[in-house]
């Protein structure tokens, strides 16, 4: 399921990852905010290949594991593998979720539901915003 701490391999100063990112990665990469549903480049996208941590370049999911689940976000099953990504709880909002942070630098990248009924192996919806990732298409 993920690491579970804050010691990342990749480790910026705020100035730096202020000075990497646009203004509206740095808004949801570093401090957790979420883009507009159904904006995002990779929304719909069906562009076989490997989705990468747009601020560090962290392989995090590949085309093999999304699907479609129409909530506006790219939805992913599985991460590529069970160290890409880290899982905290999340109690804004006046609920309970589970934040999914990049495990290589962490940046937020959304979050993951369980038990929705979609008909996926893991019965799990990575809703990740499009902004957190960068797609490299297969064979590029």
């Amino acid at each position: 399921m993920g690491q579970q701490t804050g010691d990342y391999p990749v480790a910026k100063t705020e100035a730096e990852w202020r000075e990497q990112l646009t203004p509206e990665e740095y808004h949801v990469l570093r401090e957790a905010g979420t883009e507009r549903p159904g904006v995002g480049e990779y929304t719909d996208t069906k562009t076989v290949g490997v989705y990468s941590c747009r601020a560090c370049g962290a392989e995090l999911f590949t085309s093999d594991t999304k699907f479609e689940s129409h909530c506006g976000w790219p939805s992913f099953y599985d991460a590529r593998d069970s160290d890409a990504v880290e899982l905290l709880e999340d109690r804004s909002f006046g609920t309970v979720r589970t934040e999914v942070r990049c495990a290589r630098c962490g940046s937020h990248l959304g979050h993951v539901f369980e038990g929705e009924g979609y008909p996926t192996p893991t019965d799990q919806r990575y809703c990740i915003n499009s902004i957190s990732l960068r797609l490299r298409p297969e064979g590029a």
